[in-house]
């Protein structure tokens, strides 16, 4: 059995190894940015019961996700923003499962999918934001979102530019196969982790440590 999942991760052809780890990236990211809105909503749940529980991420004054739901902006459409993943994360599981499986997705299809991580890349870091210079406190399940999200995106965008699904003009997109050829997408990633890592450090580290 590892034998068989080691020969299917490690493909002779360079393109269909890469889909498949893109597309297992992105089944990582998923499922965990799924157990991280289930567990922000049956919290939202208790919090809506109870507005004084103690939470299971309630560690400390700085890592506290009932200080984080009290904000307005954990409920920006009327309804705690986790329910948003429970909708979006299964069918993003779906789609990594199809691609891992060795569905061609039509180019447009994967085109709106970008906009639409994208929206949700955008949406996820304007809450860490909220989190990091308004609220001054830290949710783990949110930052745990935020991270998978991060993967997610960037493994549908490098898919999607190999693939020719963003309707980007000739040399656009020439460029940007080149980029992601020599794997700076990546580099790229990394350094966008590492930053969000190093912000939180420098202004909580005294806290966490």
């Amino acid at each position: 059995m590892l034998r068989k999942i080691k020969i299917y991760f490690t493909h002779d052809d360079k393109k269909i190894r890469d889909d498949r780890w893109i597309f297992l990236s992105m089944l990582i990211g998923a499922i965990g940015s799924l157990i991280a809105s289930f567990v922000l909503s049956m919290e939202a749940i208790e919090l809506a019961k109870n507005p004084d529980a103690i939470l299971s991420c309630s560690i400390s004054v700085v890592l506290n996700c009932a200080t984080v739901a009290a904000h307005p902006s954990a409920s920006l459409f009327g309804f705690p923003n986790s329910f948003l993943g429970l909708i979006a994360e299964p069918v993003v599981i779906t789609v990594a499962i199809a691609g891992l499986a060795g569905t061609k997705f039509p180019r447009l299809f994967m085109f709106v999918a970008q906009i639409c991580y994208t929206l949700g890349l955008i949406f996820a870091y304007w809450l860490f934001s909220q989190s990091y210079f308004v609220i001054g406190a830290l949710c783990p399940w949110c930052l745990l979102v935020t991270a998978t999200t991060t993967f997610v995106w960037f493994a549908i965008t490098r898919y999607n530019i190999r693939e020719d699904n963003l309707y980007l003009a000739k040399d656009a997109s020439k460029a940007a196969k080149r980029f992601v050829a020599k794997s700076y997408d990546k580099v790229i990633l990394f350094s966008v982790v590492a930053l969000v890592l190093a912000a939180i450090i420098y202004k909580y580290g005294s806290a966490l440590f």
